[in-house]
């Protein structure tokens, strides 16, 4: 029974189907290990155990009259805790919204559940979305399965130690720079960031906004890359304003051997130095790509620089994020900006230009990013995928300093910025599909893993591209101690 803990959710899925396991049983199973495992890490801080426990009871009824819900029928979930669930709190780790208990669900809950998913509890964040660990004045703070004096990453941090500490067989997160990427890769699970508007995010924002964020996507995460598949099927869809007139179909994989890929990698710039720890970990995987007849090639390039793509990112991301910040917020950020030199391209600059770009301004950032996602389809023209990296090093120790520019974590020995974002960047800024997947364990025994982008509307490709690369290198491994 143990071995189910760290079994795919497609698996657990047709055990359920062919009555090998009961949802009620395996629902008691994953929340017996939460009740177990869950307080050292501080993962799940929200819980619906008993909601949850009479679905199951419901859906082994259904089985037994002989009726499937769908994909996900039985199959216990938790989620990230910035989606609404009717009854549960969602806060953004914000004390101002700590009472915030909202009446109805997100779009992908609604879709989750109807696909018979039971989902039993919400896991933490950091305030407001806005950091690379997880960590607030409500919940407090969540450590990595693998090393509990680290971080999982955020934002959906909570979530992905959920998974990797296997108490949970399927989960969602949210992803606008990063934020379902590198809490993947910090602890050695699979994440996807769909491509932008594929999924629908209503539901999944601050209390009473239903309009949806530039950049930012929801998405599912998982122990194994194939779980990707089975619940992007699910959660993609256009929202209600769109239903009458639009419909997706998803292209399949534009390959289904690894081999038969053309493969692009920049896995590395002197932008956002990479430790040795995890390039020789990406430089292993490339050569076993290669090894499979898969053409590669290391050179290969879109129209666009990296200092280009990350100066006009945070420029757009930070105006998607603008509409966040309180009216005494977005004040100091005026005041910030008018006193900017041209030249100065620090963070507090890139903060307080795109949240008070004016909407011309906007207007021809977004012309540009526009053109930028036209040579990013002739790029994938040529090329199925794009491998880069998700984060300079594996997961990094807590360091929760108020002044986050003064944070750094230790590359090649010298330190460098807490947070880089340039290679999350890459994806977000032009709407692309990009699937987080493990590749190994550092030298210090942490996992570490790469971002595999691919063309706008084509996630299916990347998602195929993480399950066949794990079926040759390997993919998940348990966290020492919850085996």
């Amino acid at each position: 029974m143990e071995n189910r803990a760290f079994a795919s959710a497609t698996s657990l899925a047709a055990q359920i189907r062919d009555r090998e396991i009961g949802c009620l049983e395996l629902l008691d199973f994953f929340v017996a290990r939460a009740e177990r495992y869950n307080k050292p890490l501080n993962a799940i801080i929200a819980w619906q155990v008993d909601k949850a426990r009479e679905r199951a009871r419901q859906a082994d009824a259904a089985l037994a009259r002989g009726e499937n819900w769908g994909p996900l029928h039985g199959v216990p979930m938790t989620v990230k805790e910035s989606f609404n669930i009717a009854g549960l709190p969602t806060t953004f780790g914000n004390p101002v919204w700590k009472d915030n208990i909202p009446a109805a669900n997100a779009v992908a809950i609604d879709r989750l559940e109807g696909a018979g998913a039971v989902i039993y509890g919400k896991t933490n964040v950091p305030y407001m979305l806005q950091d690379s660990q997880s960590y607030n004045d409500i919940y407090g703070t969540t450590n990595n399965p693998w090393d509990l004096a680290r971080g999982p990453g955020g934002s959906s941090g909570g979530e992905a130690a959920t998974l990797a500490a296997g108490l949970s067989a399927l989960g969602a997160g949210s992803d606008i720079a990063g934020s379902l990427r590198n809490p993947a890769y910090y602890c050695g699970i699979y994440g996807h960031k769909p491509s932008w508007g594929l999924i629908p995010t209503r539901g999944h924002g601050p209390p009473g906004v239903v309009t949806p964020t530039d950049i930012s996507v929801v998405g599912p995460m998982a122990r194994h890359a194939e779980d990707l598949a089975l619940a992007l099927g699910v959660l993609a869809g256009p929202d209600v304003l769109q239903q009458a007139a639009w419909k997706v179909a998803l292209p399949a994989s534009r390959a289904r051997r690894l081999g038969d890929f053309r493969v692009a990698v920049w896995a590395s710039s002197p932008l956002a130095p990479i430790d040795d720890s995890v390039a020789t970990l990406i430089d292993a995987a490339v050569t076993a790509i290669g090894k499979t007849g898969a053409k590669v090639d290391t050179a290969a390039r879109p129209a666009v620089t990296l200092e280009e793509n990350q100066r006009l990112f945070m420029l757009l991301l930070r105006a998607a994020t603008a509409s966040r910040l309180t009216d005494a917020a977005y004040a100091e950020q005026q005041k910030i900006a008018a006193t900017l030199a041209p030249d100065d391209m620090s963070p507090a600059a890139h903060i307080a230009r795109g949240a008070t770009l004016a909407h011309r301004a906007w207007g021809a950032a977004n012309e540009a990013r526009s053109k930028l996602r036209y040579a990013w389809r002739d790029f994938f023209g040529q090329y199925d995928v794009l491998l880069a990296p998700v984060a300079a090093t594996a997961a990094f120790p807590h360091d929760h300093n108020p002044d986050r520019g003064a944070r750094r974590v230790i590359v090649n020995g010298a330190p460098q910025p807490h947070v880089d974002i340039l290679w999350a960047g890459l994806a977000a800024l032009s709407y692309l599909p990009a699937t987080a997947a493990p590749i190994g364990l550092s030298p210090s025994g942490l996992p570490v893993g790469l971002q595999i982008i691919g063309p706008e509307g084509e996630d299916p490709t990347t998602i195929e591209f993480a399950r066949l690369l794990a079926a040759e290198i390997g993919g998940f491994v348990a966290p020492p101690g919850y085996e």
